[in-house]
């Protein structure tokens, strides 16, 4: 019941409105969020080195004096309580920038912005909860925990064992004595204010909630007698605070339960309330950003590096992996900033967000292992030059966080899709609960009528290959408005099929509802980046991106069916099938288009620079990325030279020899100018510094640390080893 329906509804129905689509909008930030994008934001990323804080395993002092100084953990919370109350799109940009920069800075600032007490307190806090806790934090001068991972309860939230039962103190006042055993919570051994999420009990029923008020969530501050912290995990060998915790007999007053002792029982609601909203917000703004940076990275180095005589980049092994990168990150991108204005605009869809989490964290996964096989043994070289290693690493945490990415897709996408995002199933169900035969009698008649509509439809826009479905714009986009349609169609009709077919069951088939969960993602991401495509003014140079992103889409979508005809039985294994291969959706990019996209992302200019917006570039040339966008410039502005040498060796002016061994040579016979000359030069100094991997003495290597690591706390409460 948690959350809201949103165009995820429309894409359901079988026939969606694309106009309703379209008007939700592609926003931008405030002059205010931009400021602080270009202000604090950069100045967070110009002062954290990835290296040092990888190789120390803790962010610096003054990275969390700044933080603090600055109000990263108030991103989201009201201006009248300290912090900067800031769009989710805004949240999400922020987000997407650090994560082009470094990941436990990321992480550091994500987590208390997402699901977390100001999230929480934010909706169901008392006035003097609020009033509380909400400028402490909004200071850094709390920081936040929450605790809600167990070991037997992870992806089954409602199997937790930690409890907290209710009883009456000598001075009259009600109070939870809690115990725990918690896991994977970020920030908790540094944390000065946990949150907890528990079973209530309350045998003597004095909350008169009765005996089982059921998951209730609490904040209880973290020098408590009982709380036991201090020891932390080792993610993937990611230096961020991710760590146990543990609490024996802690007790609090009845007060600590978020929203008072009204609030009791109701946790599990708040929980995927939130969740619906944050889930869609941080991980898939790391996704996006991370692809975004892969991009911008990837295109970079494919023109910088040589083999063969020639930049990488065209060798058409390269652009492969290439135009796929650059793909994802239009893709990514116009979803990102699409589910965000829904957020904005007050839609709380789980399904949505679900969606974006798992999609957006699979890309990511896909665009990093190709960036990685395109920067080579660059890649796998440690040190601060690395452009790709750290992101690499942490791509399994991105993948298991939140809901884990199997579950995710096999059950959440389209198991919650196919009862909420229905036009009926929720009604019929919600019948059959109230006893309401009418009602449901009335629903279910309905629901034939839906299928049989979707059934005449789907079979008409397969016969004219979409071509009779409206689409609400005319242009380049027009076509794939009308094949999403058919796509639509298609995936209700099925999906009913399915339901009827197999009831109850159908949740334990998760081969098939992951393949039902693809659809529908795709369904998603394909209607968010024709949005993009049309919000930015139809773009000329777009098109192929705008192209290569909806004919991936539909490829995938074909794919996911072809795999549901297979194993649906009869008709859909025998003719229908057929039909199907013979009469698809789509199919994948053409060479041709992917190489456009490779193109765009080796030149630099606008339309680079608009793709891989919100990527942190550093103008110090000393660092890894500041060096290789030094070089790419260089290298590019000096390529009209590098033909006229080339040229010359062509009609035997000049020997076959190495490039930097002729230039004096060729300016000698004026060839080339003395500037051209020394940009040559230039040009090639730069691509061989740019090029160079890390080397270590063996001491450099066994001791990378400075020795000096900071432990941050708040408010002069030290982080407890335990109590």
């Amino acid at each position: 019941e948690a959350g809201t329906i949103w165009v995820d509804g429309e894409l359901f129905s079988g026939k969606p409105d694309f106009k309703r689509i379209l008007k939700e909008g592609y926003p931008d930030l405030s002059d205010e969020e931009k400021a602080f994008m270009e202000g604090q934001v950069n100045e967070l990323c110009a002062m954290t080195d990835d290296w040092e804080v990888f190789s120390n395993r803790e962010l610096p002092e003054k990275v969390w004096d700044y933080i603090k100084k600055e109000r990263f953990f108030g991103l989201i919370i009201p201006k009248k309580y300290g912090g900067l109350e800031f769009s989710a799109s805004m949240n999400s940009a922020v987000v997407a920038k650090l994560a082009s920069r470094c990941g436990p800075l990321t992480t550091t600032v994500m987590v208390p912005n997402s699901l977390g007490p100001a999230e929480l307190l934010l909706h169901y806090g008392t006035e003097a909860q609020k009033d509380y806790y909400l400028p402490r934090l909004a200071r850094g001068e709390d920081i936040p925990c929450f605790a809600l991972t167990e070991p037997g309860a992870g992806s089954d939230a409602g199997a937790m064992s930690a409890t907290g039962v209710v009883f009456k103190g000598d001075d009259g006042k009600l109070y939870l004595r809690l115990n725990w055993r918690k896991r994977y919570i970020t920030l908790a051994a540094i944390s000065t204010v946990l949150g907890l999420a528990f079973k209530l009990k309350d045998p003597d029923n004095l909350l008169g909630k009765g005996e089982n008020p059921g998951i209730t969530c609490a904040l209880i501050p973290s020098h408590t007698a009982g709380v036991v912290l201090g020891k932390r995990h080792d993610p993937m060998g990611i230096p961020f605070w991710n760590c146990p915790t543990e609490g024996h007999d802690v007790v609090v007053p009845a007060d600590a339960i978020i929203g008072g002792p009204e609030q009791a029982g109701n946790g599990w609601r708040m929980l995927m309330e939130s969740l619906a909203v944050g889930r869609g917000i941080s991980l898939p703004a790391s996704g996006a950003g991370g692809t975004r940076y892969a991009a911008r990275v990837a295109g970079a180095y494919a023109r910088v590096r040589q083999q063969f005589g020639l930049s990488i980049g065209k060798f058409e092994g390269i652009e492969e992996p290439l135009a796929r990168i650059g793909g994802w990150a239009y893709t990514l991108e116009a979803s990102r900033r699409y589910t965000c204005g829904g957020l904005d605009s007050g839609a709380k869809p789980p399904v949505v967000t679900a969606i974006a989490k798992y999609n957006f964290t699979e890309i990511l996964r896909k665009a990093i292992n190709d960036t990685m096989d395109i920067l080579g043994g660059a890649a796998i070289s440690g040190g601060p030059r690395n452009l790709a290693l750290h992101g690499y690493m942490a791509i399994p945490i991105n993948i298991t966080v939140e809901g884990a990415n199997i579950l995710t897709r096999t059950l959440m996408i389209f198991g919650q899709g196919a009862i909420r995002c229905h036009p009926y199933s929720y009604r019929e169900i919600q019948a059959l609960m109230s006893g309401d035969v009418k009602g449901f009698d009335a629903v279910f008649w309905k629901h034939i009528g839906h299928v049989v509509r979707n059934l005449f439809r789907a079979a008409l826009l397969s016969l004219t290959r979409g071509r009779l479905a409206a689409s609400p714009v005319s242009g380049p986009s027009a076509k794939y408005f009308r094949k999403l349609s058919w796509a639509s169609a298609s995936f209700a009709f099925l999906a009913d099929v399915a339901m009827g077919s197999y009831g109850g069951n159908l949740k334990r088939m998760e081969k098939l509802t992951g393949r039902f969960a693809d659809i529908f993602s795709w369904l998603y991401l394909a209607s968010a980046t024709l949005t993009r495509f049309e919000s930015e003014g139809r773009r000329k140079e777009d098109i192929p991106f705008m192209e290569w992103s909806l004919q991936y889409a539909l490829s995938q979508i074909q794919t996911a069916f072809e795999g549901l005809y297979e194993n649906m039985g009869f008709p859909f294994r025998g003719p229908v099938a057929f039909w199907s291969r013979l009469n698809p959706l789509g199919k994948m990019p053409t060479d041709k288009l992917g190489h456009k996209i490779a193109q765009a992302l080796q030149t630099p200019g606008d339309q680079r620079d608009r793709l891989t917006a919100g990527v942190y570039v550093p103008e110090d040339k000393e660092e890894a990325l500041g060096r290789l966008e030094h070089a790419f410039k260089l290298v590019v502005e000096a390529e009209p030279v590098v033909k006229k040498v080339q040229g010359a060796i062509r009609k035997k002016q000049l020997p076959r020899e190495r490039l930097d061994l002729l230039v004096p040579r060729a300016v000698e016979l004026k060839i080339i100018s003395e500037a051209e000359a020394k940009l040559l030069k230039d040009a090639e100094a730069a691509r061989t510094d740019a090029i160079q991997v890390d080397e270590f003495t063996h001491d450099e290597y066994h001791n990378r640390g400075t020795g000096k690591v900071y432990v941050p706390h708040a408010a002069g409460v030290q982080p407890m080893l335990n109590n």
